[in-house]
């Protein structure tokens, strides 16, 4: 008879897997994660992106057990972001790259000075009309700044979209911050990123381990504030250079992943 031998895992891997068996132990554990391209597909429509059900079902489920948290840390505003993550009232957000803050029902104000109200009035108005002459492309209004979307354009307009976007926000002011996504060049008056909404997080909850899970390089900033010789865990989705200790293939191998900790920290 044939001998058919059995794939045996990986040594990243088999990592992983003792990597979240410690986590499930954990005294405080808190999830922070990446919203678009870590638990929900990318879509055309951003509003529509919602995160596969494998994936909510296991955080619906980590959220009810004791000493756990669930945030979300994107860059999308924070109002969008809890349309699509379909947060309640006691969820913990992290938005814009850390600009808006929610720890459950309580709110962070932006609060903007004038001269930080007529920049970012300014910077639509230069940006604008750029993203209106190409039809594929989206300018997304953030609360301190807007997005360049050139998903759909071809590779070359794309390129060429982006140099005028940052062309003309040169014009604007020399102290934006600026990050470059997937598909999309971020301009905003205010710098803040992910590794700070990060330890605003673990702050707050008191974590004893962090999770963070992201695919873009946005995410970079997260990976670099986490503490793995204190038991944080860091998960880079998709290829691309990181910083994070372990990397899986896609939004399914993250389902996957929740649903093994869930499992794990419910039954210890």
């Amino acid at each position: 008879m044939p001998n058919h031998a059995v794939p045996q895992p990986s040594a990243s891997a088999v990592a992983l897997a003792e990597a979240v068996r410690d986590l499930a132990a954990a005294d405080r554990l808190l999830l922070a994660l990446d919203f678009d391209g870590t638990l929900a597909p990318f879509v055309d429509s951003p509003q529509d992106a919602r995160a596969l059900p494998e994936a909510k079902a296991a955080l619906d489920r980590l959220e009810r057990l004791p000493r756990t948290w669930v945030a979300y840390v994107s860059g999308r505003p924070l109002a969008g972001l809890e349309r699509v993550t379909e947060a309640d009232a006691d969820a913990l957000l992290i938005g814009s790259h850390g600009v808006e803050v929610r720890f459950g029902r309580d709110g962070v104000s932006l609060d903007l000075d004038e001269d930080e109200r007529r920049t970012l009035d300014r910077l639509g108005e230069v940006l604008r009309p750029l993203v209106e002459e190409e039809p594929d492309a989206r300018l997304e209004v953030k609360p301190v700044g807007f997005g360049v979307h050139y998903r759909l354009l071809e590779p070359e307009a794309g390129r060429a979209l982006v140099a005028r976007a940052y062309e003309a926000a040169a014009s604007v002011s020399g102290e934006l911050t600026i990050r470059d996504g997937k598909d999309i060049i971020e301009f905003s008056i205010r710098g803040a990123n992910k590794g700070e909404g990060i330890e605003r997080l673990r702050e707050y909850t008191e974590a004893t381990a962090v999770l963070f899970a992201g695919d873009d390089v946005t995410d970079e900033d997260g990976f670099a504030v986490l503490r793995p010789h204190d038991g944080d865990v860091g998960i880079k989705v998709g290829d691309g250079d990181t910083a994070a200790q372990y990397r899986v293939a896609d939004e399914r191998a993250v389902a996957t992943l929740l649903t093994l900790l869930a499992e794990a920290r419910a039954a210890r």
